[in-house]
């Protein structure tokens, strides 16, 4: 089987203020939040890669735990990853890209010769479809299984006929016979035209009329030996400027000109929810001797824009930077003076401390206006979750990562990591060895913000 290098398969990063500006950005976030907490979803990675292994064969590589605390922290690895997937979801309500302020899309071609299609990144759903602006064309690729599709994303539907056609994600990642939704009717899928899903499998599944589940775009490159694993990585570089081509997946492999040092892995958490989806254990503190959330378990998601905390660990941040909150947008905001002071968020995964720096907590000034902020402004993006400790979610990292904390018989959620904390450290989803890998980049310290 090849081990193919991608170096060139780029996606644009697209703001969805909106008028309603960052206080829509808040809402989208929070909802979405509420959904992971809700729990909609039987399906995750650890089922899903049970699934997998029987269809492929893969191993499990097992690595030392630790358990420091409840939830059970575990410590990393190095490994090289064997398998990826994504956040999980179900089909009743899903979350997804379109719930949230900021979406990622890349080129895809379809057919032969191809049609180039704008679709939405999903690591929370897995069918790829096309249709909803770009209208489909057939070649002599293409043939119609006559089975009908239908995916419910929260905020967004579509529904019509399943093809199989070609699918072009690179010159060197080509799929044949790749099964495609092409819709007849779609919703909240405006100025895109569809979505890739690169989560697990399982979330097809009851998606299309007579057909137990739909390999994923990376199940068949994997099947068809054009990569020599199915784990996906993601890189982000923080930009200034709305709209731009400031992101690289790629699958199969991880791309080592994109980050520093090693890849640590650490085993996915067993503690519902966050089970359900990309879940980890993590601590937060602020500065170096000021914990703001104990080791909790939550998930990583790219939907999300602002770094969610629950309201407790919201306080004591707000507390510590001295922020007031901003009417006009909903957001903290600090003087420059305050700005001078701020101090790092670090966040403990599986035993190894990343650095939040305080240029990373910033919205970029230059987009101000994307929130219908004031030009010049100092605005955190670290936000109320809107829930207690113990509630189901206690963080959410910006635009990549959800976290989420529960114990027996309860669900938490207390952060949510995404965009902002995306665009400074590398990500891989390894699905065959139930591990997510963090690395530092060039632009873990930028000062672009």
């Amino acid at each position: 089987m090849s081990h193919v290098i991608i170096r060139g398969i780029p996606f644009a990063t697209r703001l969805r203020a909106a008028q309603g500006g960052a206080k829509e950005l808040l809402q989208r976030d929070r909802a979405r939040a509420q959904k992971f907490l809700a729990g909609h979803s039987h399906h995750g990675p650890v089922p899903f890669v049970d699934a997998h292994r029987r269809r492929h064969g893969h191993h499990h590589h097992h690595h030392k735990e630790t358990t420091p605390t409840d939830p059970t922290t575990t410590a990393p690895s190095t490994t090289p990853p064997a398998g990826t997937g994504g956040s999980s979801t179900g089909s009743a309500s899903t979350i997804d890209v379109t719930d949230s302020g900021v979406t990622y899309t890349m080129q895809v071609g379809v057919g032969n010769p191809a049609t180039q299609y704008t679709l939405l990144i999903d690591t929370g759903s897995s069918n790829t479809w096309v249709g909803a602006s770009a209208p489909y064309n057939p070649t002599s690729t293409s043939s119609d299984t006559g089975n009908t599709v239908n995916v419910s994303y929260g905020s967004g539907t579509m529904s019509g006929e399943e093809y199989t056609d070609t699918v072009t994600l690179g010159s060197n990642l080509v799929i044949e016979n790749q099964s495609i939704g092409v819709a007849s009717s779609a919703q909240g899928f405006e100025g895109v035209d569809g979505i890739l899903g690169v989560g697990p499998v399982d979330l097809t599944q009851g998606t299309v009329s007579n057909t137990p589940e739909v390999p994923t775009v990376t199940d068949n490159l994997y099947a068809q030996g054009t990569i020599s694993s199915d784990s996906i990585g993601i890189f982000y570089e923080p930009s200034s400027t709305a709209n731009v081509t400031n992101g690289e997946i790629t699958f199969g492999v991880t791309d080592n000109t994109k980050y520093t040092g090693e890849i640590n892995f650490v085993s996915l958490t067993t503690t519902s929810p966050a089970s359900n989806y990309w879940g980890i254990n993590q601590s937060v503190s602020y500065g170096t001797g000021n914990t703001i959330l104990q080791t909790t378990a939550g998930i990583v998601d790219t939907g999300t824009t602002l770094l969610l905390l629950a309201t407790e660990a919201f306080q004591a941040y707000q507390e510590a930077t001295g922020a007031t909150q901003d009417q006009t947008t909903g957001l903290l905001t600090i003087t420059q003076q305050q700005y001078n002071n701020l101090k790092s968020l670090y966040f403990n995964i599986g035993g190894v401390t990343y650095e939040f720096t305080p240029n990373a907590q910033i919205w970029p000034r230059a987009l101000n206006s994307t929130l219908g902020g004031d030009e010049g402004q100092i605005y955190l993006i670290v936000s109320d979750l809107g829930s207690s400790f113990g509630t189901g979610l206690d963080f959410i990292s910006t635009s990549q990562n959800i976290l989420l904390s529960s114990g027996a018989y309860k669900r938490y959620l207390s952060t949510l990591d995404g965009f902002g904390w995306l665009q400074r450290f590398y990500t891989v989803f390894d699905t065959a060895n139930t591990q997510l890998g963090v690395a530092t980049t060039a632009y873990t310290d930028a000062e672009t913000n």
